[in-house]
């Protein structure tokens, strides 16, 4: 797996910290949408791997991040560049969507 496992004690080093964009999936383990997104998740962050971190944040085991970033539903993807949400999307999307997300932001 590609994918950096979140928590609240790392989240502001591999997110806020990053050198470069991070998609963050807000998911839990009891959320069927959230399951059909994984594996379309994990595709892009082995295809895009050096490029973009792609982190997963269980919401039930990162209370304080879920907060901070007012997730109310999930699967919310929220994209951080420089410590900055500049993008988010919420509920399964296709994967050329979730690439679309940060293509602007890749050097080429």
């Amino acid at each position: 797996m590609a994918e950096v496992q979140l928590t609240d004690e790392n989240f502001d080093q591999e997110v806020l910290k990053a050198d470069k964009p991070v998609l963050v999936d807000f998911w839990a383990e009891w959320c069927v949408p959230c399951k059909m997104l994984g594996p379309i998740l994990e595709e892009v962050a082995a295809e895009y791997k050096g490029r973009v971190v792609v982190g997963k944040a269980n919401t039930d085991e990162c209370p304080q991040s879920a907060a901070k970033y007012n997730i109310q539903s999930i699967p919310s993807l929220l994209l951080f560049n420089k410590g900055e949400v500049v993008k988010q999307n919420l509920g399964v999307i296709p994967k050329d969507a979730v690439v679309a997300m940060f293509e602007g932001l890749l050097d080429s």
